[in-house]
C-alpha cells in the first residue's frame, strides 16, 4: 500500500528572494561561476551551474555551442548518432567540457553511451534520464554505469531519488530547478 505524506510541501510559488546587502558596486561585478569537485569521479568542474535539459529541442549541439561560450552546461539529447557526435567533437572540441552524453536505462541505450564515450574520450559527463528513477532497476543501472565509467561524473535528471542514487548508485549531480545538488 502506498504511503501518504501529509506534511506541508512547498513549491516555487512559496519562495521569496530577499535582497541582501552587498559590497558590489554594480551587477556587472557578480560572478555566477562556481567550482565543484565531485565525490566519485574526483573531477573538478568550473562554470555556471545551469544545465540545458536533455530534451530533443534543448539538448542540442547548437545549444551546446552557444551555452559553452558562457560556461553553461548542456545535457545532450540522446538521439544523435555516433557519426553526428564525432563530427561535433572534431568541429567543436571547446564545447566538450560543458556537455554530458545522455542515456536511458535500456541495454541499447547503454551500448550507444559506451560507443560515444569510447569514441570521444574528452566527454567526462554522463546524464542518465528515465521516467521512473525510483525503481531499484534504475539504481542498479546507475551502479553499472559507475562501474564502466569510474572517472566520469554521472548526473541524473529530475524525478530521481537523490539519497538512493548518491549513496547506493554512485551518482554525483542531481540538477534541480534551483541549483545543482552535489
Amino acid at each position: 500500500m502506498p504511503r501518504v505524506d501529509a506534511d506541508l510541501k512547498l513549491d516555487f510559488k512559496d519562495v521569496l528572494f530577499r535582497p541582501k546587502r552587498s559590497s558590489l558596486k554594480s551587477r556587472s561585478e557578480v560572478d555566477l561561476a562556481r567550482t565543484f569537485t565531485f565525490r566519485n569521479s574526483k573531477q573538478t568542474y568550473h562554470g555556471i551551474p545551469i544545465i540545458a535539459a536533455n530534451m530533443d529541442t534543448t539538448g542540442t549541439f547548437e545549444m551546446a555551442r552557444v551555452l559553452s561560450k558562457h560556461t553553461l552546461f548542456t545535457a545532450m539529447q540522446k538521439h544523435y548518432s555516433l557519426d553526428e557526435w564525432k563530427t561535433f567533437a572534431v568541429n567543436h572540441p571547446e564545447c566538450l567540457e560543458h556537455i554530458a552524453a545522455s542515456s536511458g536505462s535500456g541495454k541499447a541505450d547503454l551500448e550507444r553511451l559506451c560507443e560515444i564515450l569510447e569514441a570521444i574520450p574528452d566527454i567526462k559527463y554522463i546524464c542518465l534520464d528515465v521516467a521512473n528513477g525510483y525503481s531499484e532497476y534504475f539504481v542498479e543501472f546507475v551502479k553499472t554505469v559507475r562501474d564502466k565509467f569510474p572517472k566520469h561524473t554521472i548526473m541524473v535528471m529530475e524525478g530521481m531519488r537523490l539519497y538512493l542514487l548518491k549513496c547506493h548508485g554512485g551518482c554525483e549531480v542531481v540538477p534541480s530547478k534551483r541549483s545543482w545538488r552535489v
